[in-house]
């Protein structure tokens, strides 16, 4: 399941919290903030998508979430190389290295992290 774009804006204030209350969440938007009602729909809509949940504290709910950053961007990024790159990682890896402005040293980074892996899976 996804999240619409300000769902996700929202869940990314939520992973940075880990938990949070109402005001919180509010207060952690760029200007313009959202009103909270807005903010409480988002949560509700995250709730039923099983991304969100909540402890009562007294009269205050306390939201944390469900899933975590790395396993949602994991399922993104895949779904995107599926959609786009005919599910192959390496045809996404030679547009992502062709179509954007890594310096050197940033190639030599993406380099040392694949050769760590090739070595990681030939033991």
């Amino acid at each position: 399941m996804q999240l619409s774009n300000a769902e996700e804006q929202l869940m990314q204030i939520l992973w940075d919290q880990k938990k949070a209350f109402m005001k919180d969440l509010v207060a952690a938007y760029p200007e313009p903030q959202p009103a909270v009602t807005t903010v409480a729909t988002l949560l509700k809509r995250m709730q039923d998508k099983n991304f969100v949940d909540y402890e009562q504290e007294g009269r205050s709910r306390k939201y944390f979430p469900l899933v975590k950053k790395k396993d949602y961007f994991s399922k993104q990024m895949n779904g995107m190389i599926k959609s786009f790159f005919n599910n192959s990682a390496a045809q996404f890896a030679s547009f992502f290295t062709q179509e954007t402005d890594l310096n050197q040293q940033e190639l030599e980074a993406l380099k040392k992290l694949i050769d760590k892996r090739i070595k990681s899976q030939e033991k």
